[in-house]
């Protein structure tokens, strides 16, 4: 591979580092900066105003890619979510998470919700940012046309106001077709998530290891777990090469949980999975 792109973290990851702590971003950015990634993706500011947090990142020497802010923040005061990002300088305003209300398995809410995030990505675009949508897998339902969910998103909103940020392993949970969801959106997914994972047998609530216990689990009989970015299931070489043909600007690394290794450990040891892939 001769070209490559600039590689990002996901700071929701090391969260641990920083909950209640506003004192130790700095050293975790440079911690950060040391381990080889080249921007953060922000997911809060961690008790730190926004000119403070782009101090510390100009000081350190990462940019600030993009920030993932949840929806209740983004529909009830996005003029305040703007002003404060472009403090900071972020391409990219991130949609991250979809409560069950509004997910395509409930179509008429679905549309609904749609239309907000019409209006929300034109406010968006006219102060010079982006509008992205962040996936898990529930966004995988079919329609009652028969289309998923996830494809009606970008059929009903055009790519002014709304563009993928493709979380590769939910995807990959949910349709095993990462590369190919890349490939489908070329030319509008500015943002490529590199998220690792082991899934054996049937798993009733995969999101109870991202805080979220939405779902009853009855007689668990698989496993789910993140992984290092080189250390789970899928295959990186055709999603970094899919990246690459689309005109994706970033790769961003995420790992939600860390289990019995620090989150530190867990980021250097994605990045220096992709140095061997030559990135």
């Amino acid at each position: 591979m001769n070209k490559k792109l600039p590689v990002g973290i996901q700071v929701y990851g090391l969260r641990d580092l920083l909950e209640n702590t506003p004192e130790n971003f700095e050293n975790v950015m440079r911690e950060v900066k040391a381990i080889g990634y080249d921007g953060v993706e922000l997911a809060g500011l961690y008790g730190l105003a926004p000119a403070d947090v782009r101090g510390i990142l100009d000081r350190v020497g990462l940019r600030a890619i993009s920030a993932h802010v949840p929806f209740d923040d983004m529909v009830n005061d996005i003029d305040k979510v703007i002003e404060d990002y472009k403090v900071l300088g972020v391409d990219y305003l991130v949609m991250p998470y979809l409560a069950p209300e509004y997910r395509p398995a409930e179509p008429e809410n679905f549309l609904k919700f749609l239309e907000t995030l019409k209006t929300i990505g034109k406010k968006v675009a006219e102060n010079g940012m982006e509008l992205l949508y962040h996936n898990h897998d529930f966004e995988f339902v079919p329609m009652p046309e028969g289309d998923y969910g996830y494809d009606r998103m970008f059929e009903v909103l055009t790519a002014d106001e709304l563009k993928p940020e493709l979380d590769t392993c939910w995807c990959n949970v949910a349709t095993g077709s990462d590369r190919e969801y890349i490939e489908k959106y070329a030319g509008r997914i500015p943002v490529v998530h590199l998220k690792d994972y082991i899934k054996k047998g049937s798993v009733k609530n995969m999101y109870k290891l991202i805080g979220v216990e939405e779902e009853q689990a009855e007689e668990e009989a698989g496993y789910f777990g993140f992984r290092a970015v080189g250390f789970g299931q899928m295959i990186w070489e055709p999603v970094l090469e899919a990246s690459l043909a689309a005109g994706t600007k970033w790769v961003i690394v995420e790992q939600d949980e860390h289990y019995e290794l620090p989150p530190l450990e867990c980021a250097r040891r994605s990045r220096e999975y992709l140095r061997i892939l030559g990135w």
